[in-house]
């Protein structure tokens, strides 16, 4: 944890933070004490605890940072309008910043486990496709992580061009790419020639993107359905289905991408006119990862980024 880390938290450890959970969750069930607190992991920005209590049973999520407090408020704005879209979903009870000195989530646990390794994988990932596209249903105003669910006015980007330029700085990873030599010319030339034609699309309509929707994010229950699409955290307003395939169908099978393809109902001559960009945007995705590991001279990694990067491991297309 780094210094300044440290001084934004207090320093806070596990055991603190457990001790934040119990008395959040005593706080909003009328003082009645949780029976047990399970740590769940969390990683660099949440602490994450299973509450045990008499009125269920709860997650509560913890950030690490003051700021955390907005994602968790746009995650519950994105859960809610999912939920009335018709997306199962954690119900969202309680989102503070005052009560303790963390800003914190309080949802009903949803019953089932993570989708990864269950044996209905391809019927799992069609229904995913499918809420996907009901997701990409749901109307968004302005572009990026700042949209409906926030009042500020100038931290959103109001149009597309905006959001490539601003938030998703397409010229610095452009940049990376390029300077980290990730791609031969050839492709890098075809790749900025589909990022100029992305800055060129005229007033296109942003929608609600899930930003993760990956098995891991999806949990079922033993018959493989869906119980509720979880990990709201990178959820942002842009354009579909570009955005949330290139992410949710960059680390799967060639048969699993069609399995989710067929639930999201794009016919294969409407992916083939879209792969262009959808292969530019997970290649944009990759520089801050690849500009971390030459930042750390990890040149192994870096290696790795450039096999993959360059097409090699795609053993289907010449």
């Amino acid at each position: 944890m780094t210094a300044a880390l440290k001084s934004a938290t207090h320093a806070f450890d596990e055991r603190d933070a457990r001790a934040f959970a119990r008395e959040v969750v005593a706080h909003h069930f009328g003082g009645a004490k949780p029976k047990k607190v399970n740590a769940l992991g969390g990683g660099l920005t949440n602490f994450v605890f299973e509450v045990n209590h008499a009125e269920g049973d709860f997650i509560v999520r913890m950030g690490t940072e003051a700021a955390k407090v907005k994602e968790y408020l746009k995650e519950q704005w994105a859960i809610a309008k999912a939920g009335e879209a018709g997306v199962p979903t954690a119900e969202v009870l309680e989102v503070g910043a005052d009560l303790i000195p963390l800003p914190y989530m309080i949802a009903r646990k949803v019953e089932g486990t993570e989708a990864v390794h269950h044996p209905e994988r391809f019927a799992i990932l069609r229904e995913m496709g499918r809420l996907t596209a009901t997701i990409h249903s749901i109307k968004t105003s302005g572009f990026g992580h700042t949209f409906d669910w926030s009042n500020n006015q100038l931290s959103r980007n109001e149009t597309w061009k905006d959001y490539l330029h601003g938030e998703l700085k397409v010229g610095t990873r452009l940049a990376i790419l390029e300077k980290e030599k990730m791609l031969d010319p050839a492709p890098l030339k075809r790749m900025k020639a589909v990022v100029r034609e992305m800055e060129r699309w005229k007033d296109p309509k942003p929608v609600l993107n899930h930003g993760d929707m990956r098995l891991k994010n999806v949990m079922v229950d033993e018959d493989g359905t869906i119980t509720a699409v979880i990990d709201w955290e990178f959820c942002s307003s842009n354009l579909a289905p570009y955005w949330d395939l290139s992410l949710a169908l960059h680390d799967l099978s060639i048969d699993a991408k069609q399995e989710f393809l067929k639930g999201y109902g794009l016919s294969e001559a409407e992916l083939r006119e879209m792969a262009p960009v959808i292969k530019a945007i997970n290649l944009l995705n990759y520089a801050p990862f690849v500009e971390r590991a030459a930042a750390e001279g990890d040149k192994p990694m870096l290696e790795q980024y450039r096999t993959r990067l360059s097409g090699a491991l795609d053993l289907y297309a010449i």
